[in-house]
C-alpha cells in the first residue's frame, strides 16, 4: 500500500505542477482544499445544493466546487460521496481518478477547491490506516482545511440513528439497515463512538495540522455561515430553506419492519418515496419519544466523557 500511496502522491503532484508554477508566479501558496465533513442534519444537502447552483459564480471568484466523473453512477449529483467510499475500501486508484478529474477543472485563477460530503464524518472510523496515509499525501499537495459542524449530541445521535435505519444493509456494518431500537444501537461501540466529536477533530489535526481543522456549532443555517467565511455574502442573502426533513418515529418503525425482512437495497430504495409520503401524513399523529430518559442520560454521559475540551471556534 505504501508504494500505491507514493504513486498517488507523485502522479497528483505531476498533475498539479502547472498550477504550482502559476501560483509561484503570483506569489501565492498552494491551492487550498476545503473538505466539508458534515455532519448529518447540519444543512449539508442545502449547502451542496447552493454550491452546485452557484458553480459559475464561484469559479469567477477562484473557487471550484467540482463536478463528478462522467462515468460515476450519478455524475450530476452535487455531493462528493466518492471521497469517503474510496477511502473506506482503500481504492487508491479510484480516489486518484476522481482527483485527476478535479485537477482537469482547475484554472490558473483557482485558489480554492471545495469538497462536501457528510459521509466523511460518518465513515471516519472505518478508514483503514492505508487510506489515512493517502490523506497525509493529500496534505502535502494542498493546503487542506477540514470544516465540520456539530449539533447538540442528543439531536445529532437521534438523526444518526434514523439515518442508520434508513440506509441499506452493509455486511460489514453492525447498524445499517437493521431492525434495532435506539437503546440497542447505542450499546454498539461503532454507533456510540460517533459522539466522539473531539476524537474526530484530534485525528484530523494530526493529519492536517492543528490550525487546519475548523469545528463549528450548528446554529441552523450553514449556507449563510459558509458564504460569509468565503467572503461571498451580500446584504440581500435570505435564510436558506431546508432540503431534507427528518423522518418521524412512526416512519422509523415502518423502516424497522422493512429491515426485519432483510429487503434488498434496490427494493428498499423503491419503498423510500412511499415512506416519505406517509411520513408527512403520520406526522400529525406522532407524539412518542425516540430517546427515553435512560438513553438520554447515557448519551449525555458518553458525550461528556468523549468531549471534555472546547471544540468550537
Amino acid at each position: 500500500m505504501e508504494t500505491t500511496t507514493i504513486h498517488f502522491a507523485n502522479e497528483l503532484a505531476e498533475q498539479l505542477e502547472p498550477f504550482a508554477q502559476s501560483l509561484a508566479q503570483r506569489k501565492m501558496q498552494k491551492i487550498k482544499l476545503i473538505i466539508h465533513a458534515g455532519t448529518p442534519k447540519t444543512g449539508t444537502t442545502s449547502l451542496q445544493t447552493y454550491l452546485n447552483k452557484k458553480q459559475r459564480k464561484l469559479r469567477g471568484k477562484g473557487f471550484l466546487y467540482p463536478h463528478n466523473l462522467e462515468q460515476s453512477a450519478n455524475p450530476s449529483a452535487p455531493r462528493h460521496q466518492w471521497f469517503e467510499k474510496n477511502l473506506v475500501t482503500a481504492h487508491v486508484e479510484n480516489f486518484l481518478a476522481n482527483f485527476n478529474n478535479i485537477i482537469s477543472q482547475v484554472k490558473d485563477d483557482t485558489h480554492t477547491i471545495i469538497l462536501s460530503s457528510e459521509g466523511i464524518y460518518n465513515y471516519w472510523w472505518d478508514f483503514p490506516d492505508e487510506s489515512k496515509d493517502v490523506l497525509r499525501a493529500l496534505n502535502q499537495l494542498f493546503n487542506v482545511e477540514v470544516w465540520v459542524w456539530f449539533r447538540e449530541p442528543l439531536a445529532f445521535i437521534e438523526s444518526f440513528y434514523k439515518q442508520c435505519i434508513r440506509n441499506p444493509q452493509v455486511q460489514s456494518n453492525p447498524c445499517y439497515g437493521k431492525d434495532l431500537s435506539f437503546a440497542d444501537m447505542l450499546n454498539i461501540p461503532w454507533f456510540s463512538q460517533h459522539l466522539n466529536y473531539q476524537g474526530f477533530v484530534s485525528e484530523c489535526q494530526t493529519l492536517f495540522g492543528k490550525n487546519n481543522v475548523l469545528a463549528f456549532q450548528y446554529n441552523g443555517d450553514v449556507v449563510q455561515e459558509v458564504i460569509q467565511k468565503l467572503g461571498l455574502s451580500t446584504p440581500h442573502d435570505n435564510p436558506t430553506p431546508r432540503q431534507n426533513n427528518s423522518l418521524n418515529n412512526a416512519s422509523i418503525k415502518l423502516l424497522r419492519t422493512i429491515n426485519h425482512y432483510n429487503v434488498k437495497a434496490k427494493d428498499k430504495e423503491l419503498l423510500i418515496p412511499y415512506i416519505k409520503e406517509m411520513n408527512g401524513i403520520l406526522g400529525h399523529y406522532v407524539n412518542d419519544t425516540l430517546i427515553d430518559d435512560e438513553c438520554r442520560k447515557k448519551v449525555l454521559k458518553l458525550s461528556s466523557v468523549m468531549n471534555s475540551n472546547t471544540l468550537f471556534l
